[in-house]
């Protein structure tokens, strides 16, 4: 068995097209970690190993490549894109500004129900122990409190920048310490909703979005400050062998 067959599920047998079966086992790796970032996705090696022509597999690669996952560069082909700092911090500060723009929307339009339902996906993600599952409990919980929004171009914009921010927040729920910090802040959020009030709300959202992002730039620019520092002490010990 090739090392990429190893590491990559075949897709599943739905209703759905194969470049979107393609994308969807390739995401997953990616977000799993089984494909890590600078890793080579050579159309050739996945078209035999998922037994399909080259077509599916280019569809797929372009859709993941809009969606944040895949850098494609002339003449070099397409990788697994790097985790950056830079990145990590605009995905969060779009995410803040377009969030409470859907929140205050959403807002007035908040009953018992959809609340009831927003703090059901709050208690869902305050139990979750599974860190991969917590990234999507997270999701679920801020996609409650937009929903009621009748703007659905800006609640796909705001799925969408989930989507290319999923990577980015599971390093933050690797430490306990910040998903009880989460936690208690969606805690928050959640009575600000259900007090009405919009600016508290909004102010709450905000900071724990913005924070978060730069959390995870500050913690993206460690690691790569740790490893341009192994990088010269390997080169000073090959010098010096």
């Amino acid at each position: 068995m090739s090392e990429i067959n190893r590491r990559l599920s075949s897709p599943p047998r739905a209703r759905v097209s194969t470049s979107e079966a393609v994308t969807t086992e390739l995401r997953k790796a990616i977000v799993q970690g089984r494909l890590v970032p600078g890793e080579p996705l050579r159309q050739e090696t996945l078209a035999r190993h998922f037994k399909v022509s080259h077509i599916p597999i280019r569809e797929a690669l372009r859709q993941l490549e809009s969606e944040g996952w895949v850098s494609i560069e002339p003449n070099k082909g397409a990788s697994v894109s790097a985790l950056d700092a830079n990145e990590a911090l605009e995905i969060y500060e779009i995410r803040a500004a377009l969030e409470c723009l859907a929140l205050r929307v959403a807002m007035a339009r908040h009953d018992a129900a959809t609340l009831g339902l927003a703090r059901d996906k709050l208690l869902a993600a305050s139990r979750e122990r599974d860190a991969s599952l917590y990234v999507r409990r997270n999701e679920e919980f801020h996609a409650a409190l937009l929903a009621p929004a009748p703007r659905p171009h800006l609640l796909a914009a705001i799925r969408q920048l989930h989507r290319r921010s999923e990577r980015y927040l599971r390093l933050k729920y690797r430490q306990p310490v910040l998903k009880h910090a989460s936690d208690a802040e969606h805690q928050a959020l959640l009575e600000a909703c259900e007090q009405k009030n919009v600016r508290r709300a909004c102010a709450i959202l905000t900071k724990h979005l913005t924070s978060t992002g730069e959390l995870l730039a500050q913690h993206l620019d460690e690691l790569r400050d740790a490893a341009v520092a192994i990088e010269a002490i390997g080169k000073v010990s090959r010098s010096r062998g």
